[in-house]
């Protein structure tokens, strides 16, 4: 059982919806990137998606794209990246981490090099966005087998059709982006969600995490109430963007797990 396996085994047992962050890796820069970090989890946080810097991040938008751009002229790289999981375990060997971003940089690396050091460095899981189910061996069989969540993304493109080969061979959870387009590009809506929610967890047992289109506590909870959880990164990342303080954006993350967390 990984960490993210125990994490959600204990939200339900609560009957506790997740809150999971999405912050860049490296934005602004390492050091106060991980203060955010590990601030996080005391903010409530339950499960930290962590970016991965990639110079063409094509299913992002300005928001996080910036982030990343502002992470990689501050010299972040994925062995960097790693360095500031490792760095957060210090303190932290509870929280669930899930890497999120593509694939070229963990194919530059070489997968056989990636997955003992992302194992080493205390991460849970991934989200590669660009890796479709027809990809499987390529990371996501060899992840499993190093005892990493394979987490698969879902649309409301991914018909009845689709879904069952994008529900193949992913666990910890399934991410549902609730909105066509790209991040920060609009607000989701509890009423087009829990359709699909249903749907999603009709055919896979496994908790549905919904993000993009999440910006407010209010919304937060309106989306915690149809799914199992929610994600919430670009209006996070604007705030890191804003130069507001770690108190500041850490206060901001509060009152949205707070709102999560009163569904």
């Amino acid at each position: 059982m990984t960490r993210i396996d125990a994490k959600f085994a204990d939200l339900k047992s609560r009957g506790k919806k997740a809150f999971v962050a999405y912050v860049m890796a490296g934005d602004p820069d390492f050091d106060r990137s991980l203060e955010i970090v590990r601030g996080l989890p005391g903010a409530g946080v339950d499960v930290i998606e962590l970016g991965l810097p990639f110079t063409d991040p094509m299913a992002d938008g300005p928001t996080i794209q910036l982030a990343g751009q502002r992470a990689l002229e501050g010299g972040m790289t994925l062995t960097r990246t790693l360095d500031l999981a490792r760095a957060f375990r210090e303190q932290d060997q509870e929280t669930p981490i899930v890497l999120m971003g593509y694939y070229n940089p963990i194919y530059s690396m070489g997968v056989d090099k990636f997955l003992p050091a992302a194992k080493e460095a205390g991460i849970d899981g991934l989200i590669i966005v660009d890796l479709p189910p027809e990809e499987d061996i390529e990371l996501c069989l060899p992840a499993q087998d190093a005892g990493l969540n394979f987490i698969r993304l879902a649309t409301p493109t991914t018909d009845d059709k689709r879904l069952p080969r994008v529900m193949q061979n992913t666990s910890g959870f399934v991410y549902y982006v609730s909105i066509t387009g790209i991040t920060g590009a609009a607000q989701a809506e509890a009423a087009d969600v829990r359709p699909e929610v249903e749907r999603i967890k009709a055919a896979a047992d496994l908790p549905v995490i919904v993000g993009f289109g999440v910006t407010t506590p209010q919304k937060a909870r309106a989306i915690a109430e149809v799914a199992d959880g929610v994600v919430i990164g670009s209006a996070i990342v604007n705030k890191i963007a804003g130069g507001e303080s770690t108190e500041d954006v850490l206060r901001f993350v509060a009152s949205l797990a707070e709102g999560a967390h009163s569904a």
